[in-house]
């Protein structure tokens, strides 16, 4: 098993999906509005459903390469966004995917410190060199989430993906681990340093 330990920032923390997390999560990816800019689709609930299930497995999975973490508010363990990281096959990369709070939750305008938060992890106890991200190029609000979370812009990748029955541009991002971590904060720097945060 690969738990990932909680992640706990000034402003909201992260993680493992829950069994009792399926309504939120199944809110956000049958959402017309929330899944406009994401990579898939939007689901019907039995797909959403289907999906969940297999974002609880990944902690048994190994070596495991999907993450997807619930974001939660502090002094609360109710979900109100995910956040992934997809860890690649080869080389010391990933990359940060699905980050997307819910239009209530009172953790928004701080997603970048989700980022922030797995990037710590993902330079930490996992050992990587560089993660990435990107967003679609039409959704320009992302840029400032980006930079916040101490990614560099690097390239558009045209026609990455297709929803909606169109093809999609991508703006990518990205981090080094040596650069990033001179900019993290203090609690950042405690993931970044902690033997025991590695996953059980």
């Amino acid at each position: 098993m690969t738990h990932i330990p909680e992640l706990h920032g000034d402003h909201l923390w992260l993680r493992e999906l829950r069994a009792t997390d399926l309504a939120p999560f199944e809110r956000i990816h049958t959402h017309r509005v929330l899944t406009r800019y994401l990579g898939i689709d939007r689901m019907d609930a039995r797909q959403a459903q289907d999906t969940f299930a297999q974002c609880l497995a990944q902690p048994y999975t190994h070596p495991r390469r999907r993450h997807t973490l619930a974001v939660c508010a502090p002094g609360d363990d109710t979900m109100v966004g995910t956040m992934g990281l997809l860890v690649e096959d080869y080389g010391s990369n990933a990359m940060l995917t699905s980050l997307v709070l819910l239009p209530d939750a009172s953790v928004r305008g701080c997603g970048h410190e989700a980022g922030r938060l797995l990037m710590a992890y993902g330079f930490g106890p996992l050992g990587l060199h560089r993660i990435w991200a990107g967003h679609r190029t039409d959704h320009s609000r992302m840029r400032d989430v980006m930079l916040a979370a101490g990614l560099h812009p690097e390239a558009t990748l045209r026609e990455l993906f297709c929803t909606q029955g169109s093809w999609h541009d991508v703006t990518t991002y990205a981090a080094l681990a040596p650069e990033w971590r001179r900019t993290a904060t203090p609690a950042e720097q405690a993931i970044l340093a902690s033997d025991r945060l590695l996953p059980a």
